[in-house]
């Protein structure tokens, strides 16, 4: 049986510098989720973040002429601002420079010290700073190059604290064997690549810089910034304080399931130390860790130094915020790599939103205006052959996104909606009702209009998560009230009975494919 309560996490951003287009995928697809499972009465827990400690911040914030807390609070506000922009339904935002969060660190790291989890010692190995990772000899190569960034790395020693990995490794097998992580791909990388050749014990602590929690037995110590980091997921909760409901009902409660969705280049993180740090605390893990694929531009990832980093903003301005969110869940499949191009923006608006969704809404109303004297008609028992198939894929569709997307195959669920849609268009094509009109057959013409008002009903309904503005206009011309907004009515055809539709602006006007794609090419250079 599906839980039917959710904690929902995008990984907390290291503002390091300002957010771009592959920081908005990650978010809204977490928000259209959330959405989701709010639309169908699931209880829903939507947080979102900043890492705030950590080497580069304090160094950034030194090239700045900044203090690292005001380099931060002006980075994060870019952040806040852009899930506004977004329209992102976060329940909470959590920083780790937050007293709640501070607290929550210091406690574990003491709890772990006292239980033998974690000892002193020295670290000695190579240090990449963009990534705040430590790599042994035989992970950075002869070349001494970072393998999550590809930057060249540094030798570092220090004095250390150390968390014993072996002495939970058996936990994280375990947890491996739930096939909590999805794509599976990641977790046997995370075998292969880290577990089988050895886990070194993790450094979780730092001396040679100061931006950071600092920790009570030993305070020339900060701890190391994906120890930190971690731990937001329980401290946004109340973890360890003396208000812990939220804890109570999003963690410890069987009936939570916890979702964690984090890019691919953190993945070791969140599943082999995540398990480790929780099975430390006697905590349950996650129920899914879910791994994104990451944007890549033609010539690679995105970056400043290569100047192919794209900013949101200006799709927004330009596009709308329902064509920027649909791009994201349409054109890539959430999980896998997938590529940014101005051609493929410009042909999810024009192919999806203006011909299949659009076109659809316009000409049903139109037609139903000017056959049915703008009210819908009644539905009817169907007898014809393409009546029927067009009502099955309309019922069915409502099953196979559901279960798509309760596995958060949020693309392939989409994918099934606008086959739906194809075949919604083509019904109209098919059933000519302009040449019925003229020969006088209203009962058929009832029928037809009456499906099609049900094709536009479902398909709105269930682009609601994405289309926070658009989907809400179609369903108005529709004439459906917020009354009628419901997941549980979809396979109600009959509330569409006697609805008057009234026709509204063009949803997604059509845009010239050169003109734009000239357009948002000079936004990459």
């Amino acid at each position: 049986m599906e839980k039917k309560r959710f904690y929902i996490t995008t990984p907390i951003y290291y503002p390091s510098g300002n957010p771009h287009i592959g920081h908005a995928y990650c978010t809204t697809m977490c928000d259209i989720f959330a959405r989701y499972k709010r639309m169908k009465h699931n209880e829903v827990f939507f947080l979102t973040g900043t890492d705030e400690h950590g080497q580069k911040i304090e160094n950034n914030a030194l090239k700045e002429g900044k203090t690292p807390k005001e380099f931060i609070d002006e980075k994060v506000a870019i952040f806040k601002k852009l899930w506004e922009a977004l329209e992102i339904s976060n329940d909470d935002y959590i920083s780790t420079t937050q007293d709640r969060h501070i607290g929550v660190v210091q406690k574990v790291f003491s709890e772990m010290l006292k239980n033998g989890d974690i000892y002193l010692g020295s670290y000695k190995g190579w240090y990449c700073e963009a990534c705040e990772a430590f790599w042994t000899d035989t992970q950075a190569g002869e070349n001494h190059i970072c393998p999550d960034c590809g930057r060249e790395v540094k030798q570092a020693e220090e004095e250390a604290y150390f968390f014993k990995t072996q002495k939970y490794l058996d936990k994280v097998l375990s947890y491996f064997d739930t096939n909590a992580i999805y794509p599976e791909s990641r977790k046997n990388e995370m075998l292969n690549t880290f577990i089988k050749p050895g886990l070194a014990d993790l450094c979780v602590s730092r001396t040679s810089f100061s931006w950071g929690v600092p920790i009570l037995e030993n305070p020339k110590h900060v701890a190391y910034v994906w120890f930190d980091a971690l731990f937001n997921y329980l401290s946004a909760l109340g973890y360890k304080s003396s208000n812990d409901e939220r804890f109570k009902k999003y963690w410890q409660d069987e009936n939570t399931q916890i979702i964690h969705v984090v890019g691919s280049e953190i993945t070791r993180f969140h599943t082999i130390y995540w398990p480790e740090f929780l099975s430390a605390l006697n905590l349950r893990m996650p129920d899914k860790v879910f791994v994104h694929g990451l944007i890549m531009m033609k010539d690679g990832k995105m970056s400043k130094s290569r100047g192919n980093v794209v900013s949101p903003y200006p799709l927004i301005e330009r596009y709308g915020v329902d064509a920027l969110r649909f791009y994201y869940a349409k054109e890539m499949i959430w999980g896998n790599e997938g590529t940014f191009t101005p051609e493929q923006f410009v042909d999810r608006i024009n192919v999806d939103l203006v011909n299949n969704y659009g076109n659809l809404v316009s000409r049903s109303v139109s037609m139903i205006v000017k056959y049915c004297d703008g009210i819908i008609p009644n539905c009817k028992p169907l007898t014809n052959v393409n009546d029927i198939e067009l009502d099955n894929a309309i019922r069915n569709v409502v099953d196979e996104f559901d279960s798509l997307m309760s596995d958060m195959h949020i693309t392939e669920a989409y994918n099934a909606l606008f086959n739906m849609l194809d075949k919604a268009n083509k019904y109209i094509e098919v059933s000519a009702p302009w040449t019925l009109y003229k020969e006088g057959n209203m009962d058929q013409i009832n029928i037809i209009m009456n499906n099609l008002a049900y094709a536009i009903y479902v398909s709105s309904m269930l682009l609601k998560p994405i289309l926070v503005h658009k989907a809400d206009e179609a369903l108005t011309s529709l004439g459906v009230d917020s009354s009628k907004q419901d997941f549980d009515l979809l396979k109600n055809k009959e509330i569409l009975n006697g609805l008057t539709v009234s026709k509204g602006n063009v949803l997604f006007p059509r845009l010239d494919v050169a003109k734009e794609v000239e357009y948002i090419a000079s936004l990459m250079k």
